[in-house]
């Protein structure tokens, strides 16, 4: 364990202890997270990246398009009364100290070698709730296992951007002694 390098970072989990009456639950969950299953848009604009139809259009711009059409979506099925309900879990922390593979949380709620089923609110654009499978090593540290491939680039991108706050801190400290 203490090779496991951490950096502190407030995010919200929300998880519960796989049981085999609720597997199926979460695989349907995880697999409606993805990005292939939920998002039409997204998926009509990798099809359009693949033609190559984009090349000549600002990505930046596009990416905040698709974003805006998402939100549309998600008003009018607000509005319509159809909002996608996620699985109510029975648990609720802080992550406190994230790395690549890893999370650390502030209170002891995990039982070490059982598997989890989680979502951890993301500060990321677009905000999103991302969705893991976790094994406990110990009551606070768990391993991500499971995590779908464009949210795995964003933690990776999240866990970079904090060490780089990190080391900006430290390197601020030493100026100061």
């Amino acid at each position: 364990m203490s090779d496991i390098r951490f950096v502190p970072a407030v995010l919200t989990i929300y998880f519960e202890e796989i049981e085999p009456s609720r597997s199926e639950d979460f695989r349907r969950e995880y697999n409606a997270l993805s990005e292939y299953e939920e998002d039409a848009i997204g998926q009509w604009l990798k099809i359009a990246k693949a033609r190559g139809e984009t090349q000549e259009t600002d990505e930046v711009l596009l990416n905040l398009l698709v974003e805006l059409h998402k939100k549309v979506d998600v008003l009018t099925d607000l509005i319509r009364n159809e909002e996608k309900k996620l699985l109510s879990l029975s648990n609720t922390t802080e992550i406190l100290e994230i790395g690549f593979d890893h999370i650390k949380i502030e209170e002891a709620m995990f039982s070490t070698d059982k598997e989890y089923y989680g979502r951890i609110k993301m500060p990321v654009f677009p905000k999103r709730e991302m969705a893991v499978y976790l094994k406990a090593i110990d009551p606070y540290i768990a391993q991500i296992v499971l995590i779908h491939q464009k949210d795995q680039k964003d933690w990776n991108a999240y866990v970079v951007a904090k060490e780089r706050i990190m080391i900006r801190e430290q390197k601020r400290g030493r100026v100061n002694d």
